[in-house]
């Protein structure tokens, strides 16, 4: 039997406690500190930078290794030999499907694509200028209002039909979204497509022309859903966790990781990476942005990461598939592709980017690619949220069954007012 692992922490007091060492099958040791309550003390720990919020069986990040791996499979190979709706099955159940499973899971997703007609209605609300993100949060909480016979927390068939709803329904929306930006008529999912396909034709076609999914652009965007589905517990799928944790419903629960994922340093990246290579307009340009970034005049959008101190394992993958676009649309001398070839390497034999550890991530490329498929800038966060909801449903559901769910209630370091009495106004 294993011997126990301990830390001990003493205080300047002289008071210690034992905290125990907890090890997982894969990564850094923890230090179990949920006793410290007990010597009237907290940590403090700004971003948690160092603190596991939970246990977890669904996605192992090394970033020093540069490694991501979803149920234990590395990333690469699931961006080369799966799609989409294998790995949602993957994630939200940690093994792959047979065949049978494979085709019931595909046939249940894609026969709950349609969403309720009256959902349509909500759009009217909303300004055409509004951005598809806002439309996304208020559209995707408002799904519990229609779809309310499924939404008993604690059982398990429930989170089911919720997580399979949510799963088939926020890229129907997404589309819609898209559409009503534009002022073009709603398109209907048909079941003859695939997951991805359908995305595309919704968000396409129009009731004027016969639309025929191009197959490279569609197993392009399905590495791009496949590489974002999940990331371990990053703001948005922290958030997801947190409003959870209140028994809150999976719609709203999902609403909320949308509106986390909005913000630019989190889901908003790939557009920033897009406007930095528009800034710089031309390769003539590098040495002087790259001498400009270290001298703190501009910022390196696509570079770096919270977790990765290595090559992203997407960057790579997404490379190539920008590689592969291009190609067939016959962009291979795209001004911003070029830009961006350029910059990297530029940036990657440059001592001062070598020693902080700046390599380009998954952004840094998608961007290119989401344009070249045809979606707009305003677009691309939205279809992070598409790829992005198999993560957050999954998380959300192995956190409603761990037994040691509780509601989330972070501490503080106060450092207000102490006690003081009030003042009339007449007096102050």
């Amino acid at each position: 039997m294993e011997s126990k692992r301990i830390a001990t922490l003493t205080l300047d007091d002289g008071r210690s406690i034992e905290l125990p060492i907890m090890s997982g099958t894969l990564g850094p040791d923890v230090i179990d500190i949920r006793a410290l309550g007990k010597l009237g003390v907290f940590t403090y720990d700004p971003a948690f930078f160092s603190t596991s919020s939970c246990t977890s069986e669904i996605t192992f990040i090394d970033g020093d290794a540069g490694l991501l791996y979803y149920r234990g499979y590395p990333i690469e190979q699931l961006a080369e030999k799966s799609d989409f709706l294998e790995v949602c099955y993957l994630l939200l159940n940690g093994e792959l499907p047979t065949a049978e499973q494979k085709a019931q899971f595909n046939y249940k997703i894609t026969h709950h694509t349609m969403v309720h007609d009256q959902l349509a209605r909500f759009f009217n609300g909303f300004r055409r200028d509004a951005h598809p993100m806002a439309v996304m949060v208020g559209v995707v909480g408002a799904l519990s209002a229609f779809y309310h016979d499924s939404l008993d927390i604690n059982d398990p068939q429930h989170r089911a039909v919720s997580a399979q709803r949510l799963l088939a329904k926020v890229p129907t929306i997404a589309a819609m979204t898209h559409k009503y930006s534009v002022g073009e008529p709603f398109i209907y999912p048909k079941n003859k497509f695939g997951f991805v396909e359908n995305l595309m034709y919704m968000m396409f076609a129009t009731p004027a022309e016969e639309y025929v999914p191009n197959p490279i652009l569609v197993r392009a965007l399905e590495r791009i859903l496949i590489l974002h589905a999940d990331h371990e517990q990053n703001a948005s799928t922290s958030t997801v966790r947190l409003a959870g944790s209140s028994g809150a419903n999976p719609f709203a629960c999902i609403a909320s990781g949308i509106a986390a994922l909005w913000g630019p340093a989190h889901g908003g990246a790939n557009e920033a990476a897009l406007k930095m290579l528009e800034e710089i307009g031309d390769v003539s340009r590098v040495a002087e942005y790259v001498q400009g970034v270290k001298d703190k005049k501009y910022k390196l959008m696509g570079f770096g990461h919270r977790v990765y101190k290595n090559m992203d394992p997407r960057a790579s993958v997404m490379r190539q598939t920008c590689h592969e676009v291009l190609s067939e649309l016959k962009l291979e001398n795209n001004k911003l592709f070029e830009l961006a070839m350029v910059l990297e390497k530029t940036a990657l034999s440059d001592p001062y980017f070598i020693e902080r550890k700046l390599y380009p991530n998954v952004d840094f490329y998608s961007g290119i690619v989401l344009r070249a498929l045809g979606i707009p800038s305003n677009m691309f966060t939205v279809i992070f949220a598409v790829a992005r909801t198999i993560g957050w449903v999954s998380q959300w559901n192995e956190m409603i069954a761990d037994s040691e769910y509780k509601i989330g209630r972070p501490r503080q370091l106060y450092r207000g007012a102490v006690r003081r009495d009030f003042v009339p106004v007449a007096k102050r």
